[in-house]
């Protein structure tokens, strides 16, 4: 086991694992922008290292300085968290090459699925069902028209080296797809340096589904169940829980079935998370993160593993040490991401936190690197928190929600508790009755 651990991140996900390693008898080693000199991960970590200024590209995302962070503490292993360079198959590569352990995936599945058209290719290799579209690049206008009259229309182009949304256009008709083609290339090369898109069926009403997975060294694969992730902004998710209201118990086992034999057949290791989106009882791929999700805490409420821990047994060469069949799934988990923002017009609002609060109670966990005092800054990601509430079923969970809704407090800025207020009250959430398009309909209303 790794005697020492340096946390490439920030926040609440920093702070995550932190507590998982001293748990398991790990140092750890934070590292900082002069931003988050005073941040609640620097204030716990056995040591801290200040990696840069305010601006993510000089600090988090500066791979020298992180590397160089690791050989001065002497640490054994580096996890990424997720975000910033989680899924950086050139950084997890120099990880090792400087003899750290990337707690994460090998670099070539993380090359593999960040490639959109690669990621397709090879969840059709691995018997995962996916969206009909292109087979890969769609180079022109005309072969772009060609593959829509095909799989008809409304579709969708997305860029091949995307995510969260950039890069993706939605073509009603045939008068739409050339300038939603150009538009589409133009977003993926300013956002990723790759203009290739490629060109997939527009589902109407669809859900998002995930199934998350671990894999060990030695070969074997369990998946932990699904989480729906369905209540989206601008492709960014909002809330999630698990077990899906949508799916029954033949399906839920089904799809775990065929995502976990399809990373058993690309010999993958570590956490990853498969994507789908869901529609009249079908499941389509759309991509799979090599990496921890934001979400992980629900599957973790209800199936009782710790994924960070797993992330560095694994990563350490220790078997997963369970098979599916031992596997139990308890109850109902809901998770609501608490952002520092207005809950009406989505702005951004860093500053001072006055008071806090955060709720408690019997099945209650709030994941958050915030105190009173806390000044959040302006630089990095407006996601302040985690409010992840258990119950025995959907139902209980929900009752338990609404009232640590109620009862959390965070003065001086303002945040989105409102907004999940307002969706935990609404007749269609509380029916588990919505898609991946409710969400923009919902705050549309307002």
């Amino acid at each position: 086991m790794f005697e020492k651990v340096l946390v490439a991140n920030r926040g609440e996900i920093a702070l995550r694992i932190h507590r998982a390693c001293k748990e398991m008898g790990i140092r750890t080693v934070a590292v900082h922008s002069t931003a988050d000199a005073d941040a609640m991960h620097v204030r716990l970590a056995d040591e801290a290292v200040c990696i840069g200024p305010a601006q993510a590209r000089e600090s988090y995302l500066n791979i020298p300085a992180i590397l160089s962070a690791a050989t001065i503490t002497g640490a054994d292993a580096i996890h990424p968290g997720y975000g910033f360079l989680s899924e950086n198959a050139d950084f997890a590569s120099m990880v090792e090459e400087h003899g750290f352990t990337f707690i994460g995936p090998s670099p070539d599945h993380i090359r593999m699925m960040g490639d959109k058209i690669a990621a397709k290719r090879a969840a059709l290799e691995t018997g995962i069902p996916v969206v009909p579209g292109s087979d890969g690049a769609v180079e022109t206008v005309d072969e772009a028209m060609h593959i829509a009259h095909d799989i008809g229309f409304p579709v969708l182009i997305k860029a091949a080296a995307g995510g969260g949304g950039r890069g993706m256009k939605v073509a009603e008709t045939r008068a739409d797809l050339k300038n939603a083609w150009q538009v589409a290339r133009t977003e993926a090369m300013s956002s990723f340096g790759n203009e290739e898109v490629y060109i997939e069926k527009y589902l109407s009403r669809p859900r998002h589904i995930e199934v998350q997975i671990l894999a060990d060294l030695h070969g074997n694969v369990v998946h932990l169940g699904e989480r729906d992730c369905s209540l989206q902004r601008r492709h960014q998710k909002v809330l999630e829980e698990a077990p899906s209201p949508a799916l029954n118990w033949s399906q839920r086992n089904e799809i775990g079935h065929v995502a976990a034999e399809a990373i058993r057949k690309l010999g993958y290791r570590s956490v990853g998370t498969i994507e789908f989106l869901y529609e009249n009882g079908g499941f389509y791929f759309i991509e799979m993160n090599t990496r921890l999700q934001v979400e992980h805490p629900v599957t973790e409420m209800i199936c009782g593993l710790d994924l960070v821990r797993e992330m560095v047994r694994v990563a350490s060469g220790a078997p997963l040490g369970y098979t599916q069949d031992n596997l139990r799934f308890s109850g109902h988990a809901i998770e609501c991401r608490i952002n520092a923002e207005d809950p009406d017009t989505f702005q951004p609002s860093p500053g001072r936190v006055g008071d806090y609060h955060p709720p408690g109670g019997l099945g209650v966990r709030v994941d958050s690197a915030i105190y009173s005092g806390y000044a959040i800054p302006p630089y990095y990601d407006s996601m302040i928190g985690k409010l992840i509430v258990h119950g025995a079923n959907r139902n209980e969970c929900l009752m338990r929600l609404r009232r640590c809704l109620e009862e959390y407090v965070i003065d001086g800025i303002k945040s989105t508790i409102p907004l999940h207020q307002r969706l935990v009250a609404n007749p269609d959430f509380v029916n588990g009755d919505y898609d991946i398009h409710w969400l923009e309909k919902f705050v549309g209303m307002k």
